[in-house]
């Protein structure tokens, strides 16, 4: 490989050097927390057994030394006596060996519940701090490559813990150490030439793992659009059969794995170059050593002991340097995984609770949209002026054309996203006021689409509250219209739904959703389209539940079928984001406007039907 190439290979640039000091930085809480005494005693500790294993470790060879001069009878002693040394010596050669690899794995003992507990404490933090994201976020984010951001984060923080104390600081410490002894037990030359060896081996090595991580890198970007694709497509099977694209699919996902086999081949390669190019400044430096060695020995300077100990010293370097390569990549590509964690981790939630939030206090249920508006996009306004007033215990139904801003009332209601203009009030509260929990705590929402836990019936109905018991899990189900289905399982209530609950019809699942908000029993409700996935008798009898559970509740109603709000308070037909009719039922058809012609227009169809 030309040089050229070498240092073109993008090497680390100030702002991705300050990047890795961040994220190493992000990682010593975890690794010395304030709140914990007991990791702090266990870091020293370890770092104590590492330290005594260098030692152990670099003494070693002085034992072996030792042990061959007494063996070629160049030592001072009589022969019995170097017999006895001999012996005695291989076997303390041996414990030193021992104790050198029984105080690295006492270190590794004291170590794991460290790493673990750290492990443990910044995925909990990851994945916490993603459930705060806002809906925003989370509309725009792609499941497979956020799983595997995730995923490759926690293992480099695994790693970077793991080889960053106990192999890039000990491999510094040992081979400081074996410098000096050279220059102190023989002379400077040799000193010189062990430090040349590291200085070319490392240089080398850093130079071309450079290189190789820009390559990582693009493979891991294969590796992660792969992943996003696959999980994409298995999310969406039904889809994929429907429209017979099986082939299509497979085809994306090949598409993205070609590349990833383009730059894992070239990763292979580089290896290939990169393990040879060690191995040459290897043995050059440890041939140079050996051969002043073999000198000094002839010319009577150096014992056949002081050969072997050379020799020990450099094959005992040489071991660890081996490593310093993949140890260097696996480092950097850790630290390129952590910054991408660490930035989501980094990444603001766009909804927070202000510093003085104080909880919802509902005292009578009153919703108030105060000359709200509102767009996702600064370019695309959806509520314009928006004021609608639901009095406490008052049914309230929004209908109109799609697109007209229905679903993001209730988005709002809840917070998902914050008003751009006017305020939204719950009791005379400023929702921007009060804490998000005690928020969503008072809201109950049955969705238009209900998205079930890969879990069992109960599992999903408890969801509404957590400590329900069993009897309350049934009397929800029964108020949903459900419970005898359930019953009619093998496994009843221990059924599981299976991904989002596809085990289940589009009526199972709607009648789940009503179960578990029936369950929470919140003074608000919210119903989107809730009985939209329901045949008619079914959507008869849950209507009937619907309306008991509303009674002393403030129902706000997302509709399309107009036959199941007549019976509201008042009913708001919207247009573009204002309204443009509200009254009860008999009134609106009375006007002859656009809720008239809506009821006409549904009836028609229902007769045709």
């Amino acid at each position: 490989m030309p040089p050229s190439q070498i240092t073109r290979s993008g090497p680390v640039t100030s702002d991705e050097r300050a990047r890795s000091l961040r994220t190493i930085r992000s990682v010593v809480p975890y690794l010395w927390p304030e709140d914990a005494p007991w990791v702090k005693k266990r870091v020293v500790l370890a770092m104590l057994a590492l330290l005594a294993a260098k030692i152990v470790s670099v003494s070693t060879p002085f034992l072996y030394k030792a042990a061959v001069d007494a063996l070629a009878g160049e030592a001072p002693s009589g022969e019995t006596l170097l017999m006895l040394g001999a012996v005695g010596l291989t076997l303390a050669y041996g414990l030193a060996r021992l104790m050198t690899v029984g105080f690295g794995e006492l270190r590794d003992a004291l170590f794991v519940r460290v790493s673990q507990r750290a492990l443990r404490a910044l995925a909990l933090e990851t994945f916490s701090h993603i459930h705060r994201l806002s809906l925003r976020y989370h509309i725009t984010r792609k499941t497979g490559g956020l799983s595997r951001i995730i995923e490759r984060g926690v293992k480099g923080v695994d790693f970077l813990l793991r080889f960053m104390l106990f192999s890039i600081g000990p491999l510094a410490l040992e081979l400081t150490l074996v410098a000096i002894i050279f220059a102190a037990v023989f002379n400077l030359w040799y000193m010189a030439v062990v430090v040349a060896t590291i200085w070319a081996y490392v240089t080398f090595t850093f130079r071309v793992t450079e290189w190789r991580v820009q390559i990582r890198r693009r493979m891991n970007e294969q590796d992660t659009e792969a992943n996003q694709k696959a999980i994409d497509s298995l999310l969406n099977y039904e889809t994929v059969k429907y429209f017979n694209a099986e082939t299509r699919e497979a085809e994306r996902y090949d598409a993205s794995m070609r590349r990833y086999e383009g730059y894992a081949v070239r990763t292979g390669q580089s290896l290939a170059v990169l393990n040879f190019g060690q191995s040459m400044i290897i043995t050059a430096g440890l041939v140079a050593v050996m051969v002043m060695a073999a000198q000094g020995v002839q010319a009577g300077q150096l014992t056949v002991g002081d050969f072997v100990m050379v020799n020990a010293y450099m094959i005992q370097i040489t071991m660890p340097l081996g490593f310093l390569g993949t140890v260097y990549r696996e480092i950097r590509q850790s630290l390129t995984d952590m910054g991408e964690m660490f930035d989501l981790l980094h990444q603001p939630a766009e909804i927070q609770d202000a510093p003085d939030a104080k909880p919802l206090a509902v005292s009578g249920g009153r919703i108030e949209f105060d000359d709200v508006a509102f767009g996702y996009d600064a370019a695309r306004p959806i509520l314009r002026g928006f004021s609608l007033t639901v009095e406490p215990g008052q049914k309230v139904a929004l209908v109109g054309p799609s697109g007209a801003g229905k679903s993001t009332i209730g988005r709002l209601l809840f917070r998902f996203y914050d008003v751009t203009g006017g305020a939204v009030r719950i009791d005379g509260q400023d929702l921007r006021a009060i804490t998000q929990d005690s928020l969503h705590a008072a809201i109950g929402i049955v969705p238009q689409d209900t998205v079930l836990f890969n879990d069992t019936i109960r599992y999903n109905i408890a969801y509404g509250r957590d400590d329900a018991t069993q009897d309350e899990i049934e009397a929800a189900a029964r108020a949903a219209r459900i419970h005898d289905f359930v019953m009619s399982l093998p496994e009843g209530y221990d059924t599981t739904v299976g991904e989002r609950g596809l085990k289940l019809s589009g009526g199972e699942k709607q009648r789940v959703g009503i179960a578990r908000t029936l369950l929470k029993n919140p003074p608000i409700l919210l119903l989107d389209e809730a009985t939209s996935a329901l045949d008619t008798q079914t959507e008869r009898d849950i209507q009937v539940s619907l309306k008991a559970m509303g009674k002393g509740r403030t129902v706000l109603t997302i509709a399309h079928r107009l036959s199941t709000i007549v019976d509201a308070d008042l009913i708001v037909v919207m247009e573009q984001g204002r309204i443009v009719e509200q009254g009860r039922h008999e009134a609106l058809l009375a006007q002859g406007g656009r809720y008239a012609a809506m009821w006409a227009r549904q009836s028609a169809e229902e007769d045709v039907a």
